[in-house]
């Protein structure tokens, strides 16, 4: 969250710090390990370049994840979970349970 303020509610800190779909398709992805940018469009799917690259910008200024620049040409990039991106690996767990569940129930 960088300079934000954090809630006072644990719950809207969480819902702050992974605030969307993409957010959350992406450490589901590198729960996984790491991912070049180009890895990431294609498992997140349907997200624009923009959206996906501000999302990454957004995730590494809150400190779930790092970006590795290599200085080759074309450059190459990686991204990778930090111990706090990793720490929420319960939470997705969770959201996957049930989410299995709810598709279960409504099959």
């Amino acid at each position: 969250m960088g300079s934000d303020r954090v809630p006072a509610c644990p719950v809207e800190t969480t819902l702050t710090l992974i605030s969307d779909k993409w957010a959350v398709l992406i450490l589901r992805d590198l729960l996984r390990g790491t991912r070049r940018f180009g890895e990431l469009q294609r498992s997140v799917g349907g997200v624009s370049q923009k959206v996906l690259t501000a999302r990454l910008r957004q995730m590494e200024e809150r400190g779930l994840l790092t970006r590795k620049v290599y200085p080759e040409v074309p450059p190459r990039v990686e991204y990778a979970l930090t111990e706090l991106g990793y720490s929420l690996r319960p939470v997705l767990d969770a959201m996957a349970s049930w989410g299995e569940a709810y598709q279960a129930r409504n099959a």
